[in-house]
């Protein structure tokens, strides 16, 4: 069973997150905010093609160097673990553990040579969840990727719970992917938590056109109900 003892930093890039979400072209020209992103490099991607995002990370309140230290000090584990639970994945857009390690250095090398010019110009913000330093509706779109329900064994259903409604908060709309938990299966909290949010927002589990985790291709979608999207106001970090 893959089983780490905290979150570590392990980044997916602009195409993962275009299946992951299953974000239109339209998707792409909203406002949107990457929650716990770490070293993904959607957020430099997506800037050089004109979308506007903003990722917060605990992370990013380390510089560049610190940060690939993190990562070097954990590649090797996540590669041992991938190894050891091959079973639990689907081997087809990326064939090998040894080309997981080879994409996953190159999206996380593209993160780190953007990192120091997002940082000046406000597209990477240290903040972490369930508390995050923005205006209610900010964004048009939160996108929270391998991070809630992933870590069910580290992070409490109240967290979780928490964590949503504040992203429901700066965004009118809200996307998590994946609903598995570490051991591959589903999250025990995906079904109590949205018996908990279906009588205020509209919850949706969709399925996406990516998958890694075997049988991890579905995303949560939480949407107001029946309230139209207004334009956004510029982000401002309080």
């Amino acid at each position: 069973m893959f089983t780490l003892d905290q979150v570590v930093p392990w980044g997916r890039s602009f195409e993962e997150y275009r299946r992951m979400f299953a974000l239109s072209d339209a998707d792409l020209q909203l406002r949107i905010l990457g929650c716990a992103d770490g070293p993904a490099s959607f957020n430099a991607e997506a800037t050089r093609f004109g979308t506007t995002v903003i990722s917060t990370d605990p992370l990013y309140r380390l510089d560049t160097p610190t940060i690939r230290d993190r990562i070097a000090a954990t590649y090797d584990q996540m590669l041992e673990e991938a190894q050891r639970n091959s079973q639990q994945f689907v081997w087809d857009t990326i064939p090998s553990v040894q080309e997981l390690g080879r994409v996953r250095m190159q999206t996380m090398r593209a993160f780190l040579d953007d990192y120091d010019l997002g940082k000046r110009q406000g597209r990477y913000v240290d903040a972490e969840l369930p508390s995050i330093p923005f205006p209610g509706k900010s964004f048009d779109l939160a996108l929270c990727s391998h991070f809630l329900f992933l870590y069910t064994e580290h992070l409490s259903e109240g967290f979780h719970r928490s964590a949503i409604l504040e992203l429901c908060r700066v965004a009118f709309e809200v996307r998590i992917f994946p609903l598995l938990a570490l051991d591959g299966r589903v999250s025990p909290y995906v079904a109590r938590i949205v018996d908990d949010l279906s009588d205020s927002w509209e919850v949706s589990l969709e399925t996406v056109p990516y998958e890694f985790q075997r049988s991890g291709n579905q995303m949560m979608c939480v949407r107001p109900l029946q309230t139209e999207r207004v334009r956004v106001r510029p982000v401002e970090i309080e």
